[in-house]
């Protein structure tokens, strides 16, 4: 798994190659590995369905950090639309993107690495596995709706999708540090064994479902996925409808049979999810352009399953994996459909399209079984998958499950107006306008599109199959009764509720859809805009943080030292002072020789504070460096002071030839009484903090480390050394030696520049151009 993960990535490095030769064969041999990853995905099918497939790289044993990868039910469900529908989407970018497109060969490698990345995030089984992939698909998914960054629009949209994406993976890896530390693991599949309760938990469990709101584009973090749409269409296809939008989704439906029972888990989940169905839906009613109408209809679909794998039951797993199959395979070819129809005719403005039903009868047909299945009607997938979730809860007894029952019905109720306005919109003859010229799309912007919806099709009538797959995951949570353990996903389950809630969705959306222009005055009058809450938010935190580095930035290094030193008095003495423990075999020296060498450093520095001469404090300061290299020599690290020797002479060498060039004494303003007290107070409260902590955490260490191990037994046969430290610089850490020679270089030319620069003013004489205060320095 490891190995197919790093194939996408190197490939992507070398389809820069096969771009020279024309940008359609790259996107062409992009495709092939998502398409060999899908094979091998089903070809593991009998493992998956069973025990599931795994596989474990350490890269560090000795800190228990390790690359875990579990290829089960769950995952599988999402490599179709990461892998299969990846590769699909490739091939319709192939006839997309123009032979002189500038963005197609980056569009390649990047939609490339993002499959990669996000096959990596769905198959990790380890949660620090897991953020690192999840982290990635943000910053790819910046650079592929930025493009080239030449235009505003595209850059305040990707810059608005990283923000709110990487916030909420902030929040994300502290819910994971916690959760993993409260179990004991960081394995997902042993904290599903055995998941923890109590303590942190709960903390845990609401920053984790944080990056999962804002990576699914739910409440109120929706509107970056909207704003993204200025993306090429195979990238809105792919990342805003197929896979990375429903990170967030598989995170919730990987975590929920572990804690769906916890209230904390699945009332923000359900609160949240069917808030954003019905904003979302609501929304995509009023919009004209074809791209945001899919795209607040996305948010939408992302809302409802958020709430089938959030709210928990065996019936609401099975619609969950059905809405996830159906729903990448009805929104993906939808917007492909959209590409092609911007293609075709140069437009996306539905305001403006009329006629195309007979002008693209082929897209037209395929348009509208897609728009069916989002709609909600048999014998497409969506249908099934939508039924289902409608038997999920009603099935229940009780307030909770009638509310999410009538909840998502008045959301179906707008999924299936917002779908009749698309149909309408893109292909019907509108009052009033003429037929719209179009120019036939090539068979690789139709056949994808076409193969996308036969698949939701297909599935749709062979609905045993999908159940084979949702099986293994659904059977995670413990039926309530025999009905729910028995049923399963079909085409067919007779007449009842769910089937007349379905009808209802239907009719009610059809409803809407012929007040259309009604329903959009009002649509355009909400009170409340989270995209301008988002704008707020942003200038406010640039006005404050104006304001703040206004006030604290104020040129003094006396206030910049003060602060530093009253943040570690504030923060670090508490928590030292809490968690730390005083050595109980602490004594004041080792050596003998460290005494009279501590006694000059500590003299050297309070005379520092009393001199008036800034030759005199230069040449006290080498007196505290060179002290501090004498207690290294003591202390046995010769090395160590060897560079303490050097840093300190070419120190002093350069001060001196500073000095020359500014007055003798210093020049100071007498400071008020009050300000030398808080001073000198704070200095001795910082030094006196420091060297405790210093003293406590020398003594925390009872052992030697375990990741010193190694070290310690290669030291004296591998570099012929008893002393570790200096086996490190030497032999392990060559290049980091290489770059402190570097700096000593640097340092060296630079006081020979300063060297050169004096001889330059003595050869101009010693008039008005020397300092009068040069004998002072030269002795």
């Amino acid at each position: 798994m490891l190995a197919l993960v790093v194939a996408h990535l190197v490939v992507a490095l070398l389809l820069p190659l096969a771009s020279a030769r024309g940008h359609r064969l790259a996107f062409l041999v992009a495709a092939v590995l998502p398409a060999v990853t899908l094979l091998w995905a089903l070809a593991q099918v009998g493992t998956v369905l069973g025990a599931g497939v795994t596989e474990s790289v350490a890269w560090a044993p000795t800190l228990g950090l390790e690359l875990s990868f579990r290829l089960d039910a769950l995952a599988l469900a999402m490599i179709v639309l990461v892998s299969g529908l990846g590769a699909v989407i490739l091939v319709y970018s192939a006839g997309y993107f123009g032979p002189t497109s500038e963005e197609a060969t980056r569009s390649a490698a990047l939609v490339l690495t993002f499959a990669g990345v996000m096959l990596g995030l769905v198959l990790a089984d380890d949660l620090l596995t897991l953020y690192v992939f999840w982290e990635l698909t943000s910053i790819t998914s910046y650079l592929l709706v930025g493009q080239r960054g030449d235009k505003r629009e595209s850059r305040r949209a990707a810059l608005q999708a990283l923000l709110v994406t990487v916030l909420g993976g902030l929040s994300m890896l502290l819910g994971f540090v916690l959760l993993g530390e409260a179990a004991g693991t960081y394995r997902i599949s042993e904290i599903l064994a055995d998941p923890p309760r109590g303590g942190m938990v709960p903390v845990a469990l609401l920053l984790i479902l944080l990056g999962a709101f804002t990576k699914s584009a739910q409440l109120p973090f929706h509107p970056w996925l909207p704003a993204a749409m200025v993306a090429p269409t195979p990238v809105s296809a792919y990342l805003h409808a197929a896979s990375m939008v429903k990170a967030g989704v598989y995170l919730v439906a990987r975590l929920s049979p572990g804690f769906a029972d916890l209230a904390v888990w699945w009332v923000p989940i359900v609160v949240v999810g069917l808030g954003t169905m019905l904003v979302g839906g609501w929304r995509a009613l009023a919009e004209t352009d074809l791209k945001r109408v899919l795209a607040f209809g996305t948010v939408s679909q992302l809302g409802f399953l958020m709430v089938l794998f959030g709210a928990g039951g065996r019936i609401a797993a099975l619609a969950g994996i059905g809405m996830l199959l159906a729903h990448g395979l009805f929104k993906a070819p939808l917007f492909m459909i959209v590409g092609a129809i911007d293609h075709a005719t140069g437009t996306r403005d539905l305001r403006r399209l009329s006629g195309l039903r007979r002008s693209m009868p082929g897209l037209a047909i395929a348009g509208v079984l897609a728009a069916a299945s989002m709609a909600g009607l048999p014998p497409l997938l969506g249908f099934i998958g939508k039924e289902t979730a409608f038997e999920a809860f009603i099935a229940e007894e009780g307030a909770r499950s009638w509310a999410i029952a009538i909840g998502l019905l008045v959301g179906s109720v707008l999924t299936a107006a917002y779908s009749a306005r698309f149909v309408w919109g893109a292909f019907a003859d509108k009052a009033g306008k003429d037929a719209t010229p179009v120019h036939a799309p090539g068979p690789l912007l139709t056949a994808p599109v076409w193969l996308c919806v036969l698949g939701g099709l297909a599935l749709g009538l062979v609905a045993p199959v999908v159940d084979a797959l949702a099986g293994p995951y659904a059977d995670q949570y413990v039926p309530v009764d025999a009905e729910q353990a028995d049923y399963d996903l079909a085409l067919w389950h007779g007449l009842g509720l769910p089937l007349l809630f379905s009808a209802i969705a239907l009719g009610g959306g059809l409803a809407l859809h012929v007040q259309r222009r009604r329903v959009k005055k009002l649509a355009h009058r909400s009170p409340l805009s989270a995209q301008n809450g988002y704008e707020n938010t942003v200038a406010g935190l640039e006005r404050v943080a104006v304001g703040v580095t206004g006030r604290l930035q104020v040129g003094s290094l006396p206030a910049y030292l003060a602060t530093i030193l009253a943040v570690v008095v504030l923060f670090l003495a508490p928590a030292t002072i809490v968690g730390g423990t005083w050595p109980g075999d602490q004594v004041f020296y080792h050596e003998i020789a460290q005494v009279p060498l501590g006694i000059a450093v500590v003299v050297a520095a309070v005379a520092v504070v009393r001199a008036r001469r800034r030759f005199t404090a230069v040449l006290l300061v080498g007196v505290i460096g060179y002290g501090v290299g004498g207690l290294f020599v003591v202390d046995g690290a010769p090395d160590l002071a060897l560079a303490q020797f050097l840093v300190e002479t070419l120190s002093l060498v350069a001060f001196v030839f500073v000095l020359r060039r500014l007055p003798s004494h210093f020049t100071e303003q007498a400071s008020p009484r009050r300000s030398q007290v808080f001073k000198a107070a704070l200095a001795a409260v910082g030094g006196t903090v420091v060297a405790g902590v210093a003293v406590v955490l020398s003594g925390a260490r009872v052992g030697p480390a375990s990741a010193s191990d190694d070290f310690v037994a290669l030291a004296p046969e591998g570099a012929g050394a008893d002393n570790i430290v200096a086996a490190i610089i030497v032999d392990f850490r060559a290049l980091d030696t290489v770059g402190e020679i570097g700096v000593l270089f640097v340092a060296a030319a630079g006081v020979a520049s300063l060297v050169l620069a004096t001889r330059y003013d003595r050869g101009r004489g010693s008039g008005s151009g020397t300092p009068s205060h040069e004998k002072d320095v030269l002795g």
